[in-house]
């Protein structure tokens, strides 16, 4: 069984920050991409950004220069730095991460969504 657990979420004013985190625990031989997307209020969701096992990172137009996306592969861990955040950064965010389990399995795994809520 493979679970991802987001934490870090929370209420910030604009111009602050929040740092996610997202840990991937069971029965995991490997993990290739991981990601953070956001689903906004009535919208649909959306890659925020990515990042390789080797550390190649891809950031939405939106967030580049604001967020960054780091992984800690020892600890099977994401995050995601969020600096001088904006009202429409408002969403519920997800973890997602490319993972090949004990079973030889291969498959893409969400979090449970954290929420961040940017007020102006």
């Amino acid at each position: 069984q493979v679970q991802l657990v987001e934490s870090g979420g929370g209420l910030v004013q604009a111009g602050g920050s929040l740092r996610l985190s997202c840990v991937a625990s069971g029965s995991i031989l490997s993990i290739n991409l991981m990601g953070w997307y956001r689903q906004p209020p009535g919208k649909q969701r959306e890659l925020v950004a990515t990042i390789t096992s080797g550390g190649t990172t891809n950031y939405a137009d939106s967030v580049k220069g604001r967020f960054t996306i780091s992984r800690d592969n020892a600890k099977n861990t994401v995050y995601l730095q969020m600096d001088s955040l904006k009202p429409e950064d408002t969403a519920v965010y997800y973890c997602n991460a490319e993972i090949l389990s004990s079973t030889w399995y291969r498959g893409h795994y969400w979090g449970q969504g954290t929420q961040v809520t940017v007020s102006s």
